[in-house]
């Protein structure tokens, strides 16, 4: 299960390292192949089961990004 999925008291106690984002990686490329597979079946229902999924995972790799980009800028140089 994702990290997203985590209950919020949990969440800002989780450190975000570099494995935790492949595994997001990973597991939106199976999401991916699975909407593929379930739209060329016609079993829509599936396909938006699985796109919520994609979507809360790619919501939550932006949000690390904005913070990271944030933090990054902050630094001096």
């Amino acid at each position: 299960m994702s990290v997203i999925f985590s209950p919020s008291w949990l969440r800002g106690m989780v450190k975000i390292n570099q494995d935790i984002i492949q595994r997001l990686l990973e597991e939106n490329d199976q999401l991916i192949r699975c909407i593929v597979e379930y739209q060329n079946k016609g079993r829509v229902n599936e396909c938006m089961q699985y796109q919520h999924v994609l979507h809360r995972n790619l919501i939550y790799l932006a949000n690390i990004t904005d913070s990271n980009t944030a933090i990054s800028s902050k630094a001096p140089e």
